[in-house]
């Protein structure tokens, strides 16, 4: 697998993908006729999504006669953490949990999916703390550990 990945990938590309993921590998002209059905692309268009794909180190290609098969150079499970983490890195400390309920009230969930949460929430309540901390330089978030101007007596942000 290639370790110079960009995943930061378009919503456009996130489609090209998702194919790729279903399928394991494929051309562009099979990736070109599942996104007919959801896209009102050009075939020259999908080609252009797989061609930044490949530059960004996504996908990998390998020539079989006069056509090019795509397969995925990460998986879809480990794309979508790092994503999230990724996510997670650029908002203060003290919104993930915020963000992970917001995630979860939006999403529709299988009664498995919910015991699977309860269990992983019954293990994080094992190392929770009283109050996250917030890591973020003074003037980069709005959780009131820190002011823009520290020598002033404001609350201001």
């Amino acid at each position: 697998m290639n370790t110079e990945i960009d995943n930061k990938i378009t919503d456009s590309e996130w489609e090209i993908m998702r194919v790729i993921w279903a399928q394991d590998n494929a051309t562009s002209k099979e990736v070109i006729e599942v996104l007919q059905q959801k896209m009102d692309w050009k075939p020259a268009t999908t080609k252009t999504f797989i061609g930044r794909l490949v530059k960004k180190g996504m996908l990998h290609t390998e020539s079989e006669g006069n056509r090019y098969i795509y397969s995925a150079n990460i998986n879809e499970s480990e794309f979508i953490k790092s994503t999230l983490n990724d996510t997670f890195e650029n908002i203060c400390n003290k919104e993930v949990g915020n963000t992970i309920v917001d995630l979860i009230s939006k999403a529709t969930l299988s009664f498995k999916d919910i015991e699977k949460m309860e269990k992983a929430l019954k293990m994080k309540k094992k190392d929770a703390v009283e109050e996250v901390p917030c890591t973020c330089v003074p003037g980069q978030c709005n959780c009131n550990n820190h002011y823009i101007h520290q020598d002033t007596c404001s609350t201001e942000h």
